[in-house]
């Protein structure tokens, strides 16, 4: 007895050994379940036609061989183009620009059932519409005021992506244009221009100095003739001999003038007395 009722618990342990590796290859063949990843949702298509259910991200469990799910990035996507356009002045443009943008997690299965995916979107959606919103842009200034006015054209750019884009469940995060080149002989001809700008300002700015110079000596040449002017209605000869006397060490000069008498001092022992 002992042994029959082994040889029914090693059969059923059998059976169920291989009822448990008949599930589980099952499940990995049929996936009756999706897994979606950080920064993703998942499109669900029930024999091929796109549900308008959005799967976040985790595990969903599905119906095998009757639904399947397509995971699509929503992360912000970074990518570059390099656009040839015309400025208003007929100079040709090379715009490289850099624009940050996302799917819509919203609307991910509309965008994919309408454009694809993200390599569709790129080729289908935004490089037509980079193109054509660039073109458009720099035709409206010259090929001066592409360069000094690169915010407004900036500005201009985000507005018109954003609202082309957002038809199509994108979105526009940033947009960066990394450089502009023009022809050579414009860039030359560009060059120069500051050259001379540089160069009249350097001008001015002596000029501008040497008149200030001149008007600074006028008026010290004017402050100097009225000083002296003052300076000459204020001293009579009874002030220098004032302050001759002033001044003087009671020593005579071994050098006498012609006449044998002393510069600016002549006063008798008198009136020296008299002092005393």
């Amino acid at each position: 007895m002992r042994t029959r009722f082994g040889a029914i618990d090693s059969l059923k342990s059998g059976v169920l050994f291989t009822g448990g590796v008949a599930l589980v290859l099952a499940a990995v063949v049929f996936k009756p379940f999706a897994i979606v990843n950080a920064g993703e949702r998942g499109v669900v298509m029930r024999f091929g036609k796109v549900q308008d259910t959005v799967l976040d991200e985790g595990i969903h469990p599905i119906m095998p061989i009757v639904t399947t799910v397509r995971s699509i990035n929503v992360r912000v996507q970074e990518s570059s183009f390099n656009s040839d356009a015309a400025s208003k002045d007929l100079q040709k443009v090379t715009t490289e620009i850099s624009l940050n943008w996302h799917i819509d997690p919203a609307r991910v299965n509309k965008v994919y059932q309408q454009v694809g995916d993200e390599e569709q979107i790129v080729a289908g959606i935004i490089t037509p519409a980079v193109s054509e919103v660039l073109k458009a842009a720099t035709a409206k200034k010259t090929a001066e005021q592409i360069i000094t006015e690169r915010t407004d054209l900036k500005e201009e750019i985000d507005k018109q992506l954003e609202s082309r884009l957002a038809n199509y469940g994108l979105v526009v995060d940033d947009v960066s244009l990394v450089n502009f080149a023009f022809s050579p002989e414009f860039s030359k001809a560009i060059e120069s221009k500051q050259i001379a700008e540089q160069e009249a300002k350097q001008a001015e700015f002596i000029a501008l100095k040497a008149s200030k110079e001149a008007i600074a000596e006028v008026n010290r040449a004017k402050g100097q003739a009225e000083a002296q002017r003052l300076q000459r209605l204020t001293l009579t000869p009874e002030l220098l001999q004032k302050q001759a006397i002033e001044k003087w060490d009671g020593r005579f000069p071994t050098v006498m003038s012609g006449n044998g008498t002393l510069p600016l001092i002549n006063v008798d022992a008198a009136s020296l007395t008299s002092r005393k």
